[in-house]
Formats: structure tokens, sequence, C-alpha cells
């Protein structure tokens, strides 16, 4: 059983999966058209479009009977006073969920250079947040060193409610970082990250979307996802979850869910999770 996923948990996670999704112009109405109210969405923060981009997205979604999550890039916040406002503006939303990466604006636009400058000043806040998310690293990042971003994991425990971890193609490398992570004695739960169904074409599209200075970061960044696609037998999003068994059937592993990276192909992503849930349905009954 420890290589093949118990049904009864494969089918937690397809159901309970949350979507992150650009703030790019037609995101709310894909989101509309083709997931159910009550779902999880998490709207990222584009330095190009900024952070009211996000927040307005995720005002809407809110509006409309989804559980949205934020991004609150910290380097793109000036200082408490704004933070304070951006916190209050979203309690009034009915968000009580956020995500906090450091961001790539530079350089930053106030007090925040980096995600636990920004969790340290939440903390002294009256802030409304029931849930507050950071990113892990289950591959080295390019930008820091490992021992670094591990101390990093350790120093944002006490903050975070949870942490999502970034794009990785190798269940191998996730589950190797998830037992790292709890040898260390980081015991907050995982939510693990990663691709739907993805067509090449249509990425490289909501490449251009995002703003030209981010969509040149965009594609250095995430080189190696277009070399896994185009790649004859490359990445499969069942094929990597399969992968992932020895985690997902492990409770020390504390795997919480799954965080959908959409590119916003929200329509196709969905579509992908409801056939195998149906799947999964036809074989259990």
């Amino acid at each position: 059983m420890r290589n093949k996923i118990r049904p009864s948990v494969l089918k937690a996670l397809l159901s309970g999966a949350r979507y992150e999704v650009l703030p790019t112009t037609g995101a709310v109405d894909k989101v509309l058209e083709s997931v159910a109210p009550g779902r999880t969405i998490t709207v990222t923060a584009s330095a190009a479009k900024g952070l009211e981009a996000t927040i307005d997205v995720a005002e809407v979604l809110s509006r409309n009977g989804y559980h949205a999550v934020p991004h609150l890039a910290a380097r793109m916040i000036r200082d408490a006073h704004e933070l304070r406002d951006i916190s209050d503006r979203l309690a009034a939303a009915g968000i009580d969920s956020i995500f906090v990466p450091a961001g790539d604006a530079t350089p930053p636009a106030g007090d925040f250079a980096a995600s636990l400058d920004l969790l340290r000043c939440l903390a002294e806040l009256d802030h409304p947040f029931r849930q507050i998310g950071i990113a892990g690293y289950p591959e080295s990042h390019p930008f820091i060193a490992d021992d670094v971003v591990s101390q990093a994991l350790v120093d944002k425990r006490d903050y975070a409610t949870n942490i999502v971890s970034n794009l990785c193609f190798d269940p191998k490398l996730v589950t190797g970082w998830l037992d790292r992570l709890r040898s260390a004695g980081t015991g907050t739960p995982v939510l693990i990250g990663m691709p739907g169904p993805i067509e090449r074409h249509k990425l490289l599209t909501m490449a251009t979307k995002i703003g030209l200075g981010d969509s040149a970061k965009f594609l250095a960044k995430n080189r190696r996802l277009f070399t896994r696609i185009l790649a004859p037998g490359g990445y499969g999003p069942e094929r990597f979850i399969s992968g992932l068994a020895p985690a997902l059937n492990s409770e020390r592993a504390r795997v919480q869910g799954l965080h959908l990276y959409t590119f916003n192909q929200i329509a196709e992503t969905e579509h992908w999770r409801r056939n195998w849930l149906d799947r999964l349905a036809a074989v259990t009954t």
C-alpha cells in the first residue's frame, strides 16, 4: 500500500484541491464559468500589475462565494500602515486567509525585503487572518542558498499555518524534502504545489499577459517547466501524484492538500480533476 495511494486519501486530495490563478483580465469569469462556489482560489501578485489587481480579484471571488486567498508579496508593500489598510480591506471582504511570498519587486517598495519581515509585522497587528501560507522549495531556490532557505522555514514556522511547495516535477525530490522538513522539527502542514494538465501554447500566451517584465522573469524561472512539457513522456499530473504515494500515505509527512498552478487554464484543470474523481467513484462503487 506504501506505493499506492489509498483511494480515500486521493479522493480527499482531489475534492479539496485549490487553484492558483493570475490576476489577468477575464480570470474571474473563467473561475465563475468552471469552478463551483465554495472552492479555494488563490490569487498571485504581479509586480507589473500591482497588488491592487490581486486584491480586486480576491474581493470579487469572495463576494461570489469562493474562499479567496490573495498573495501579499512582502516586497510590494511599503510599511505597517499599508499592511494594516490591506488587512482591514480584506477583512471587510470576508477574506481570512493569505499567502505571503517575498515577491520579485526590485528594489522593495518599503520596509519588507523578505516575507519574514512582513510576517513579523503582521504578528504585531490585530490581523483577521485564520490561515497564513508561506513558500517551500523542494528543489534549490534559483537565487538563495539551501541553508538560508531551510533556516527561513524554521524562522517562519511560528507565523504560518501552512507551507505551499514550489514547482517541482520529481515526486522523489518532494518526498525527500518533506522528510528533511519533518526531521528538522518543522511540523507545519504542507500543500503540494503542482501544475495541472497544461497546454504549452496556452502557457506561452499566459506568460505574455503577465506584463513584459514579469513575462521575462516567468519564462526564465520556469524554463524547466517548458522543457518537461515538451519532452516525450514528460510531466503528467497523475503520474506525479502517484509518485507521491509514500508521502501521501504517511501521517508524518502532514500533507494537507494539493495546490494546483493553473496558469489560468482553469476549465482544463477543473475538467481533469472532475474526470479523475469520476473514475475513482466508478472503481470504488
